[in-house]
């Protein structure tokens, strides 16, 4: 796939003309955003993401369509699971409802801005080397173990240390001045929660990155497909924040459904190094087309499953 650098500078315009609707409508004026206006944005969204995976598969071919859908899907997923860790910082921070909008907003370029740095040295490192898709099956293996090992535990937020050494920088104020990052109270420049929270949020989703980016990198090696599909996938996560709400706490098996998947193209990056050795025949080599059928069938299972046990445990306690 040929992408010329029109067509970069073409697509990121439209992507900051997205974002700029998006401060435009939706955040002109602070407000507590409402589940119908959430599912409104997530259907825009979305709607935005099929029509440009249809120009790809009209323009560039059927392979880089399915590339591009296969990884927006596995980058919306990951994130949903993602979800859970942004409400406990929320929680936190003790966010006004009506900036969280902003704060999503803000978090999630900041961390777009960090992952599209990662994106360019992974797609130059692998257009080098054989051996990184060994590296990024192992790291996607590791995570899946871990993902599994770690269900069950108490989810609480500790500070990483990016924020930590914000909080060095400079005084932090104890409320919240509106959305203002920044305040002078008594001749003293100070932060202010609203900045050490989008900080929190921007690092803790470049943290997601770790295994985000080596997974999409087992679907495609194409970094105009890479980018564009995490792209799409981190602007509807917002608003599909606060159209799950505590819906993502009921999905109980999406954990156990994210590692199969992260495993499986864990599994496809080894195959996938072995074959460019000529050590495996052709046919192990998994195609695209089965990856996504792969994807689909576990995330459906898995939210089946979750809010069928939902339904279950909420009988059981009007029955209690």
């Amino acid at each position: 796939m040929t992408v010329p650098l029109w067509l970069w500078i073409a697509t990121i315009g439209g992507l900051l003309a997205l974002i700029a609707l998006d401060l435009v409508i939706v955040d002109r004026k602070p407000h507590e955003v409402t589940t119908g206006e959430a599912a409104r944005w997530v259907i825009f969204y979305v709607s935005c993401a099929v029509l440009f995976g249809a120009g790809v598969w009209f323009f560039a071919g059927h392979e880089p369509g399915v590339e591009f859908f296969t990884g927006y899907i596995t980058e919306y997923s990951l994130s949903v699971d993602n979800l859970f860790i942004f409400m406990i910082i929320m929680a936190s921070f003790k966010v006004p409802a009506i900036h969280q909008h902003r704060v999503l907003l803000v978090g999630i370029l900041l961390a777009l801005a960090f992952r599209s740095v990662f994106i360019a040295i992974g797609a130059a490192l692998i257009a080098q080397f054989v051996w990184v898709f060994f590296l990024f099956g192992a790291i996607l293996v590791w995570t899946a173990v871990s993902m599994l090992r770690g269900k069950g535990e108490d989810e609480e937020y500790h500070e990483n240390a990016v924020t930590r050494q914000v909080r060095k920088f400079a005084p932090v104020t104890d409320d919240y001045h509106g959305h203002h990052y920044t305040v002078k109270l008594n001749g003293k420049r100070m932060i202010t929660p609203m900045l050490l929270v989008i900080v929190a949020i921007g690092s803790a989703d470049l943290l997601f990155a770790v295994d985000s980016i080596p997974a999409i990198f087992g679907i495609t090696q194409e970094a105009f497909l890479v980018f564009t599909a995490n792209a799409f996938a981190l602007m509807g996560l917002r608003q599909l924040y606060f159209l799950l709400g505590g819906l993502v706490t009921k999905l109980v098996y999406l954990t156990y459904g994210l590692a199969v998947i992260l495993a499986f193209i864990g599994a496809k990056l080894f195959l996938h190094a072995l074959h460019e050795y000529h050590v495996v025949p052709d046919w192990l080599d998994i195609n695209n087309w089965i990856s996504l059928g792969v994807i689909i069938v576990v995330l459906t299972v898995t939210t089946v499953a979750s809010l069928a046990k939902a339904r279950r445990d909420e009988r059981k306690q009007v029955a209690a």
